[in-house]
């Protein structure tokens, strides 16, 4: 799998997901062109880091760009900000101002279907038997 992070992006992880919820799971591809279309402010960020992990795996592992897809989309919290705003009769009201960090995942695309071979070979597998032993009950002596 390969890795890219992006670490104290300044816009709320909340805002975040719901970009990267849109191209989890995606081929690479694909997920450029959403992203390229998408109008929230978090979809900018996610497409550099995209490109990013594409250039990171075409130049170090030699992969090519159609087999990859998005593996991997977390969005975590990253540390928060904390400011103050003058509020009435003297008083201050504390404002967080929250950031994000991204890591993202991509891995290659495998077409997996299911033949009559590989089922014949899973239930020609003997299963193993899990042994229950009886624990004895001690008693403990109160001195």
């Amino acid at each position: 799998m390969i890795l890219a992070k992006l670490n104290n992006l300044r816009i709320s992880p909340r805002k975040v997901r719901l970009v990267t919820d849109m191209v989890r799971g995606k081929k690479a591809n694909n997920a450029q062109a959403v992203l390229g279309f998408c109008i929230k402010k978090g979809a900018l960020p996610i497409k550099k880091l995209l490109d990013s992990a594409i250039a990171n795996a075409k130049n170090n592992f030699k992969l090519d760009e159609k087999d990859l897809f998005i593996a991997l989309a977390k969005v975590d919290e990253g540390r928060t900000l904390k400011r103050w705003r003058a509020r009435a009769r003297g008083r201050a009201c504390r404002i967080e101002k929250k950031t994000s960090n991204i890591t993202l995942g991509l891995d290659i695309f495998k077409d997996k279907t299911i033949t009559k071979e590989m089922i014949e070979k899973e239930e020609e597998k003997p299963q193993k038997k899990i042994k229950i032993e009886k624990v004895k009950k001690t008693k403990i002596k109160k001195s």
